[in-house]
């Protein structure tokens, strides 16, 4: 990508021969014609949606980073010695509600892996609104290790929910999700116009497409850095676009819109003892599935068989990932056993278990999802680390990493050219009207889909007007 890049010509006016005859004019291609009208909206998204996309790429590398993070600030309550045997859940759920009476336990999630603590899951008035609080518990001893908030499906602790808060919107609420949408719905025109216009540069050889140029620090060098690491991170840079607005406020209402228009709503499951159903929600960044993954409030049955056979029971009807999460009924529904093994290949079905005689209500196979709602489980659970494990996370930090550099040299090499000029204005109108009408169109309809995109287009444009208008009473006042 090329923030910054201003028009100048292909060989400098210096070195052509001053008797060479002036070529035949020529009817410009494609691309020759578009070209201008790209670097020139590069140029002005690339300086002013910039800082917002440095803020996004700052705190979503500190994002990628706190997974790892979190298993060593918290690792008294994560981790405890391996034992002989363990301890049944409901044993353990009752050491929980002994440690914290005051609250209402809605779930539980077992270790996954020798050594992981439980964690029992409960509504808590002191805790943070959006979060359950968590109850660590050894399964093997039963020792409590310690009590802290637990938010989303992935059970992201206070560090990974305080920095995700920060990449989401600023800690600053529904206004703050402006920042982040503004970003998302302009990193992947950044990065698709970065790659359209180094792809189309001249150059000697196609190595200096990939690959960045040796030498002396120059504009030249950074430019070739910038462009090809651009080349690199356009596709994770895309799809981390893309990812991001599926739950931002207004494009995401839009795109949420269109899947369940094409039949890729995400089904849900009947946990109903009478008729009814869980409806999973979409909100947020961490907890795409509903604050504290979906828990309500338990309430009393005439009969229970049990928080451990009702795991029996789900077991038998084919949930065999160990990395599971139990809500336990509440009135008039049944235990809702969920599979929440993200690694490839995935492992999230689940069922509803009745609480009565452990008769299985419904199951509900992530291979039954439509396609869409598979794709945008999968680009949710990538986008926040979670699909691939360590391997998503450094991914995510590397595209993070290359973002924030891109940035940096694209403010670099605007500042080596100042005072230099972007593409002179009024560029559009070098674009056949047969070009221009269809991108005329197309550009509408992205706009008004990805709303913040559209306004902050409008703006640019306003912007460039004004500059126009000083720039002519300027050139007016010196002729005066």
């Amino acid at each position: 990508m090329t923030i910054g890049d201003l028009a100048r010509p292909e060989t400098p006016a210096s070195e052509a021969p001053s008797s060479a005859p002036a070529p035949a004019p020529s009817r410009p291609g494609t691309w020759s014609a578009l070209r201008p009208l790209v670097l020139r909206l590069h140029f002005y998204a690339g300086v002013l949606v910039a800082p917002f996309l440095l803020v996004a790429a700052v705190s979503g590398l500190l994002y990628a980073l706190s997974f790892q993070a979190e298993k060593i600030v918290y690792a008294h309550e994560l981790e405890v010695p391996v034992g002989d045997t363990t301890l049944p859940l409901s044993r353990q759920v009752d050491i929980a509600r002994k440690a914290n009476p005051d609250g209402t336990v809605t779930a539980v999630r077992p270790g996954a892996e020798p050594g992981a603590t439980t964690r029992v899951l409960m509504a808590d008035p002191d805790a943070p609104e959006g979060t359950s609080l968590a109850v660590f518990v050894d399964p093997y001893t039963g020792e409590v290790r310690g009590q802290l908030p637990s938010y989303g499906s992935s059970g992201a602790l206070p560090l990974r929910t305080w920095i995700d808060g920060l990449h989401r919107d600023l800690h600053l609420g529904d206004l703050g999700r402006n920042y982040s949408e503004l970003a998302a719905s302009w990193l992947w025109v950044i990065a698709l116009g970065g790659v359209l216009l180094w792809v189309g540069r001249r150059r000697r050889n196609r190595r200096a497409l990939v690959l960045p140029e040796r030498g002396p620090k120059s504009r030249r060098r950074t430019l070739s850095w910038h462009g090809s690491v651009g080349l690199w991170a356009a596709v994770g840079l895309v799809l981390l676009s893309a990812t991001g607005l599926t739950w931002s406020r207004y494009a995401g209402e839009n795109i949420g819109t269109v899947q369940d228009a094409l039949g890729g709503a995400t089904p849900t499951l009947s946990a109903g003892t009478k008729p009814s159903s869980e409806h999973e929600g979409h909100q947020g960044h961490e907890g795409h599935q509903g604050h504290g993954g979906g828990l309500g409030a338990t309430s009393p049955q005439t009969t229970d068989i049990g928080l451990d056979k009702a795991v029996e029971a789900a077991r038998a009807a084919g949930i065999d990932s160990p990395s599971i999460s139990v809500t336990l009924p509440a009135e008039g529904k049944g235990y809702v056993i969920k599979e929440t093994d993200t690694q490839f290949p995935v492992q999230l079905d689940s069922v509803a278990v009745d609480p009565a005689d452990g008769t299985v209500l419904d199951r509900l196979r992530f291979a039954d999802y439509p396609l869409l709602a598979k794709l945008t489980r999968i680009g949710i659970d990538a986008h926040t680390g979670v699909f691939l494990g360590l391997f998503n996370q450094l991914a995510l930090a590397a595209l993070a990493l290359a973002l924030i550099l891109l940035i940096l040299w694209g403010y670099r090499m605007w500042w080596l050219r100042r005072p230099g000029r972007p593409v002179a204005r009024g560029t559009w109108r070098k674009v056949p009207v047969t070009l221009l009408l269809p991108l005329a169109a197309v550009t509408a309809a992205v706009a008004w889909f990805v709303p913040l995109l559209g306004i902050s287009l409008l703006l640019f444009l306003a912007v460039d007007l004004a500059l126009a208008v000083v720039s002519r009473v300027r050139a007016r006042s010196r002729t005066a």
